[in-house]
């Protein structure tokens, strides 16, 4: 991965531990077939046939997809650059060409007070051609350490395998403290239809993490290119 340029490091995210690269500034257009595909349906599920798979959205969280290339406010007690539940994540960076968010969601509003880890579930897409060397799901990974990094989070686990139902995908996880909380995030990631797609997930535990990830399905295909061995 050396010598890969990350210009989404300069730019604000809004959710999780690095949303996908999403930027202040606004992602460029994605394709119309993308975007047709993938929405909310009236039963709070966000389903993207496109890349073949659809995630329950907790009851009662706040979308704030559309809302991702505006300014993001800090947390009370938290750095303008991360705020609590947000982040930077590969993924609909603003000089990503066709770089695409399809939701960012949080327990409660941003900026809203709290003294929990403010809990985001966010899914992005990014052609894979922005990533020459990234040949399977794995490679990405040398991209998210580097902005996970740069954001103080240390890398807990993987990239290592990781099955959802018979979907295998490659996820990592990392930690970060935050005073006296510690705020976890895991990352999926997918390459599907010369997409990478991530999937970052934010809470105040691993367990809290599992439970986001298991709303998470996919339809019986086959598998991706993922790059690691269980």
């Amino acid at each position: 991965m050396g010598g890969m340029k990350f210009a989404h490091l300069g730019i604000v995210a809004l959710a999780l531990a690095w949303l996908p690269l999403a930027a202040r500034a606004g992602a460029p257009a994605v394709d119309a077939a993308t975007k047709a595909s993938c929405g909310i349906s009236s039963s709070g599920a966000l389903k993207c046939p496109r890349f073949g798979f659809a995630y329950k959205v907790p009851f009662g969280w706040v979308d704030r997809t559309a809302d991702l290339g505006e300014p993001s406010q800090p947390e009370s007690g938290q750095d303008a650059a991360s705020p609590p539940g947000q982040a930077k994540v590969p993924g609909g960076r603003a000089s990503s060409a066709a770089a695409e968010t399809l939701l960012a969601v949080f327990e409660r509003p941003p900026g809203a007070p709290g003294d929990t880890i403010n809990s985001a579930v966010v899914i992005a897409a990014e052609p894979a051609a922005n990533y020459p060397q990234v040949k399977t799901a794995a490679d990405y990974f040398g991209a998210i350490n580097e902005v996970a990094e740069h954001d103080g989070f240390t890398a807990v686990e993987g990239p290592y395998a990781f099955p959802v139902g018979e979907k295998q995908l490659v996820r990592g996880d990392f930690s970060k403290q935050r005073g006296k909380l510690t705020m976890w995030q895991s990352t999926l990631v997918a390459i599907e239809k010369g997409y990478i797609v991530s999937f970052t997930f934010i809470g105040g535990s691993q367990d809290e993490n599992d439970e986001l990830i298991s709303n998470l399905s996919f339809r019986s295909t086959a598998p991706s290119s993922h790059g690691v061995k269980k």
